[in-house]
This record gives structure tokens, C-alpha cells and sequence, in this order.
């Protein structure tokens, strides 16, 4: 079973319903939490875990033979993310921070001048804590490819639980609705839309449900600080009654949860009344899924 916590909007809480909910799982099953937010990795601190290496992330990037180039600039316009600079009668100059490795240039090389070689985007850690195992990934300071790296994230995960044999695995996404958050929606049962009382959050949540029903995964919805504004708290459940969207709980706005992050232990170690929380959250998610 594969369920994948994301949100649109940044900041709702994404990481520490993910990380509550993988320890409530953890008390029924074998679970895995993978960390597909590899921009900004964050549940091995929510978790405590000391993470090791597990692999590196790369990307095939162009080189270049220039004794078979013949200075014909055809890499260099076809280049897309402008990271071939092409001078007349002049060798071409890479940037490889810029590459996002389309190989469109290998194509396009009249002379076969142009070969693959590999630079490093990211890195992979595993770790262990409270039950829950981790797979996290983590983007290269100054690369692009965040995409790729979620991409090989999922299929590392897919690969470690082979020998775990893990009966539940929760993604925790990165915000927004684009390359990143797509590879950690694809092929999972199951979707955690997690949201707070704001138009902002209300607007994103629309969004990342639209990505829901075009890849046709179950959903349902959290509503994490639901008592700071009732108003919108109130809109979101209208929106999720005419929608015929599950509610799967909400999330008050208590300061245990900041004192949670700080001291890097769950929030069902801080204040255990939470227990009763998150594994109603499971039920109903468990319920969804039948």
C-alpha cells in the first residue's frame, strides 16, 4: 500500500502529518516513509534519524570529442536551456549546471562529436527510528534536476522494501503540482491532500487535486490548523461536500506541535493524546482504501 502525502502549498504541514502517520502505521505493520521532498529533506529531523549514504543520483550530461567537431553550432541551438554557447569558427562552451541532460544535442551532432558522461545531482540516505524505516533523497546545492532525483528516490524505495518488505510505504511530497511532486504521485493507491484554513492553501488544494484525478488515485483531505480562521476552515468543508471529497480529519493549531519540531521527536511522544488523533486518521484512510 502506497500513500502519498502532498498539499500544493508550502508550510501546511506536509511533513508532520507524513511522519505522524508513518508511526501509526508503524504500530500495525512494517513501514517505510520515503522523503520525496529533496529540495528540502526534513523528516529525518521530525524523526530524529541519523541518515546514511545509501547511493548517489546522476545525470547524463554531453562531451565533447573536438576532434570531431567541425564548429557548426548545431548543439548549441538546439540547446533549449541555452547551456551550449556557440561562437562562430569557435569550439562550443558547456555549461554543465545549467544541462537538464536531454541528450538533444547527442542527436542533432552531425559528426558523432558529442558522447554521454555523468555528473552527480543528489544523494540517497536510509535510516532508522520509532519503527519507521527511511529512504530520503536530497538535491545537489545549485542542480535543477529536483524531478530526477524524486524519480530515483521512488525507485530506490522500491528496491530497499524488496529486502524490508515493508506492508505500508508513505511519500511525503514536496509542495506545488509540478515534475517533482508528479514522480512522487505516480503509482502510489493512495492520496493524503493535507491543507490549511487560507485562500492561498484552499486555491493550491484545488490544484494538486486536479493532478489526483488526472492520474485517477483516491484521495482525501486534512485539515491541519483548522482553528486559526473557522471561516475557511468552513469553505474547505463546503468545497469538499460538493465535491464529494473525504475529510479525513483536521489538526488543531496546538503550540506541542512547534515543541515537537524543536526537540526532533514525534508529536505522539510529546503529547500521547495525539495517538488518538493519528490513528483515526488511519482508520479512515485504511476504510478509503477498501
Amino acid at each position: 500500500m502506497k500513500i502519498a502525502v502532498t498539499g500544493g502549498k508550502g508550510g501546511v504541514g506536509k511533513s508532520m502529518i507524513a511522519t505522524s502517520l508513518a508511526i501509526e502505521f508503524a504500530r500495525r505493520n512494517k513501514t517505510m516513509l520515503v522523503d520525496a521532498d529533496v529540495e528540502c529533506p526534513n523528516d529525518h529531523l521530525l524523526l530524529s534519524i541519523k541518515r546514511k549514504k545509501y547511493s548517489f543520483v546522476y545525470q547524463i550530461i554531453p562531451k565533447w570529442d573536438f576532434k570531431k567537431c567541425i564548429k557548426c553550432g548545431k548543439c548549441a541551438s538546439i540547446c533549449k536551456q541555452n547551456a551550449i554557447i556557440s561562437v562562430k569558427e569557435k569550439y562550443p562552451a558547456f555549461v554543465k549546471d545549467i544541462c537538464i541532460g536531454c541528450k538533444a544535442c547527442i542527436a542533432v551532432c552531425p559528426t558523432g562529436a558529442i558522447t554521454e558522461t555523468k555528473k552527480e545531482i543528489g544523494t540517497i540516505y536510509t535510516g532508522k527510528n520509532h519503527n519507521v524505516n527511511l529512504v530520503s533523497g536530497e538535491l545537489k546545492l545549485g542542480e535543477l534536476a529536483s524531478g530526477e532525483v524524486v524519480a530515483e528516490v521512488r525507485k530506490y524505495s522500491d528496491k530497499i522494501n524488496k529486502q524490508i518488505k515493508a506492508d505500508t510505504m508513505i511519500i511525503d511530497s514536496s509542495p506545488g503540482i509540478g515534475c517533482p511532486v508528479i514522480a512522487s504521485l505516480v503509482g502510489t493507491d493512495y492520496i493524503v491532500a493535507v491543507t490549511e484554513p487560507t485562500p492561498s492553501a484552499l486555491f493550491d488544494l484545488k490544484r494538486v487535486l486536479y493532478l489526483a484525478n488526472h492520474f485517477q488515485i483516491k484521495y482525501g483531505i486534512i485539515i491541519n490548523k483548522y482553528d486559526l480562521e473557522g471561516k475557511f476552515c468552513y469553505q474547505i468543508e463546503k468545497f469538499a461536500k460538493i465535491n464529494n471529497i473525504s475529510v479525513l480529519g483536521k489538526v488543531p493549531y496546538r503550540k506541542d506541535f512547534l515543541r515537537s519540531t524543536i526537540k526532533m521527536i514525534p508529536v505522539v511522544k510529546v503529547n500521547p493524546k495525539y495517538k488518538k488523533l493519528f490513528k483515526k486518521f488511519v482508520c479512515n484512510i485504511v476504510q478509503e482504501l477498501k
